[in-house]
């Protein structure tokens, strides 16, 4: 690893065994690892027997870290940036930080490995050719605004959403776009209780008030039919 340049590692969204020998080789090399959460990164580095320093870096202390960040790749130092689950910026802290490294003239490297939406929309059975990736819709200010724009749009649309809040997404869904809009919804990929289950925004609704939602989950939406 050369030094100048701030490595996003992607981690394993589920199964400990996704994660790939060539993240396992930059986390071994670098000098300081930024996590978003450090409890949870550090369980990953004792599983592979990995011993280095780790940096607090997420959602709530990026803005004020960035520059202490940049400071250190400058001066020589090799980072790694991890986040709990996935490839960090997706959903996740990392775009800032990436964004500051590329103005300061910092080679920033993104290794490919885990993200959760990719094998949901895979194995949803609706068109994955084209799609739109949204993350999480706002909570409330915006929210209407966001599923307005989503309504005619013709690509297949991919979200997360917390188990908290599912049932009442598939049911602004369903009112926005119409119940009977095909749709598919899968939890905890990669781990031992991984669910897909498939139907129209009504049916699927249905099914998570008869079974509480738990997990993290990935919606696919079928696009509107310009026919």
């Amino acid at each position: 690893m050369s030094v100048h340049k701030l490595i996003l590692v992607p981690t394993p969204v589920g199964n400990l065994k996704d994660i790939t020998l060539r993240a396992l080789e930059a986390l071994k090399a670098c000098d300081i690892i930024l996590a978003e959460d450090t409890r949870n990164t550090g369980m990953l580095l004792k599983h592979y027997e990995i011993d280095k320093p780790l940096q607090s870096y997420h959602a709530h202390n990026e803005h004020d870290k960035y520059s202490d960040v940049i400071r250190q790749l400058e001066a020589g130092k090799r980072m790694c940036l991890v986040t709990d689950a996935g490839t960090p910026g997706i959903s996740d802290p990392g775009f800032l930080l990436v964004r500051e490294c590329l103005k300061a003239g910092l080679e920033v490297e993104c290794l490919p490995g885990a993200t959760a939406f990719v094998p949901a929309l895979v194995k949803s059975g609706l068109p994955c050719d084209k799609f739109v990736f949204e993350g999480f819709l706002p909570v409330k200010k915006g929210r209407k605004t966001r599923l307005d724009a989503l309504q005619n749009e013709v690509r297949t649309i991919i979200l997360y959403e917390s188990p908290y809040k599912l049932l009442t997404t598939l049911k602004d869904l369903a009112a926005c776009m119409g119940s009977e809009r095909q749709a598919s919804v899968s939890r905890e990929i990669s781990k031992l209780f991984e669910e897909t289950v498939n139907g129209s925004l009504q049916e699927l609704h249905q099914h998570f008030t008869r079974k509480a939602p738990k997990g993290e989950f990935v919606l696919v939406i079928e696009g509107k039919n310009d026919a």
